[in-house]
């Protein structure tokens, strides 16, 4: 009877899952949110309550860059079709879809390659030739700052790894990340606006980053940046990765604290009133449809949080203490209960092993909660990619960390070595979705029953 509730409790856990992923598929959401209407004779680009009249748009350009950028290029060639012009977007390896009228190119994330900066020329080239009367649709998502790398003078492609994979390892989150970024960017912090300019530039966007941001969505290219080169080498010193930054990366950042070179074009330049931003999906519509279908299956559910961040370990025994709380409070409830969280955590490495941030998490949590076999949990990445690995993330019980005890594993052992991935594997807990066309963080759901 016990196994039947257990195998029942994972099996609503990728049920509740799908559903969140469902509802932010990128190329779904964009094909909704865009029309074409016609009013008095006269043809519209409808793009949520903008209206952008076709009869006066000379020409259509659709530039993108981001894991979902090639679901979102589909949708809008569906939309669109002959009265697109031309247009590049670039996706992660293996993420891409082609397209009949936009060129779909793949390079590599979360640390750029050559691949990464030839895409960022092509659109830098496409840009250069809009005129006034043009329109540029630009799709943007998660991953769009790694794959449109375009380093800025002085700054080469090495030298932008060298920072990423500094950031990655010291447990930066996002947002340092792409401050760091967008001061050693040529299109990244405005600055693609400022190449775009005066064209008009309507950007649809699928948000990974908690609260919706624009300016920290894939480094902002299209919009004012608030941050400073003062702020990049602070977070590059809070890291403690300053001093090992190669040499051009110190001598740009410094320089810009001296006011020596420009700072990125800051909120209010002209060159952004033609430019408007309409974020399609996030993690927030994922969560209220995993909400629906959680309540659907009568689980008593709550969003614990739409903003989970953190160190993945740290955030994995807090959650196992929410669930070892509500299992010791409610052993009478005939349903189960459901918490969900929404968000992203990070990872420090120390150790030499291969994970991911819902690995990590998740192993954490099923040692924290080794033995109660009523309280399963599932972390996973939206965009069916969790760290250097094949895997979304994991799906753990009480029983992933007691079983494996006696096959002679130590998931601790796993856990202080960043090896989350290896030992979930074995125990055949991961989650493997492939490409799922959309990226809006994470969703981590706990079921108690």
């Amino acid at each position: 009877m016990k196994a039947k509730r257990r195998r029942s409790l994972k099996r609503e856990a990728r049920a509740i899952f799908r559903a969140g992923l469902n509802a932010v598929h990128a190329g779904e959401a964009v094909y909704r949110y865009m029309k074409i209407e016609k009013e008095k004779g006269q043809e519209y680009l409808v793009c949520g309550k903008q209206k952008i009249s076709m009869d006066e748009t000379e020409r259509i350009f659709v530039l993108g860059a981001g894991k979902a950028s090639s679901q979102m290029a589909r949708a809008v060639e569906r939309r669109l079709g002959n009265r697109i012009d031309g247009g590049a977007v670039v996706t992660q390896y293996g993420y891409a879809e082609k397209c009949r009228r936009i060129e779909i190119l793949e390079a590599s994330h979360p640390v750029p390659d050559s691949s990464g900066l030839e895409a960022s020329r092509k659109i830098e080239k496409l840009t250069a030739d809009a005129r006034k009367e043009d329109l540029v649709i630009f799709l943007l998502s998660g991953g769009g700052s790694a794959l449109m790398p375009a380093p800025a003078p002085g700054i080469s492609l090495e030298d932008k790894q060298s920072a990423t994979n500094s950031l990655l390892r010291a447990g930066a989150p996002i947002e340092a990340l792409n401050c760091v970024r967008k001061h050693l960017s040529e299109l990244k912090g405005g600055n693609l606006a400022r190449k775009v300019f005066p064209a008009r530039m309507c950007v649809l966007l699928v948000s990974d980053v908690i609260g919706d941001p624009l300016d920290v969505i894939a480094s902002g290219p299209a919009i004012g940046d608030s941050t400073t080169f003062f702020e990049a080498k602070a977070h590059l010193e809070r890291y403690g990765v300053f001093q090992e930054m190669p040499k051009a990366i110190k001598e740009r950042i410094e320089a810009g604290c001296r006011n020596e070179i420009p700072d990125t074009p800051a909120p209010g330049d002209k060159i952004f009133k033609r430019v408007s931003h309409h974020v399609v999906a996030n993690n927030t519509i994922a969560l209220r449809a995993a909400y629906e279908k959680a309540k659907s299956i009568g689980c008593n559910v709550k969003v614990q949080t739409n903003s989970l961040s953190g160190e993945a370990k740290e955030v994995g025994k807090s959650i196992a203490e929410d669930g070892k709380m509500i299992s010791g409070s409610s052993r009478k409830k005939r349903s189960p209960q459901c918490l969900l969280y929404g968000g992203e955590t990070t990872v420090r490495v120390v150790g030499g092993g291969i994970g991911g941030r819902c690995q990590e998490l998740a192993l954490s949590f099923a040692i924290e909660i080794c033995g109660h076999e009523n309280i399963c949990l599932l972390a996973a990445g939206t965009d069916g990619r969790d760290g250097p690995t094949e895997a979304a993330g994991a799906i753990v019980d009480g029983r992933t960390a007691k079983t494996s005890q006696n096959q002679g594993l130590d998931p601790n052992d796993y856990l202080r070595d960043n090896n989350s991935h290896h030992f979930l594997r074995q125990r055949h807990a991961c989650i493997c979705t492939g490409p799922t066309g959309t990226n809006v963080m994470d969703l981590v759901i706990m079921l108690v029953n």
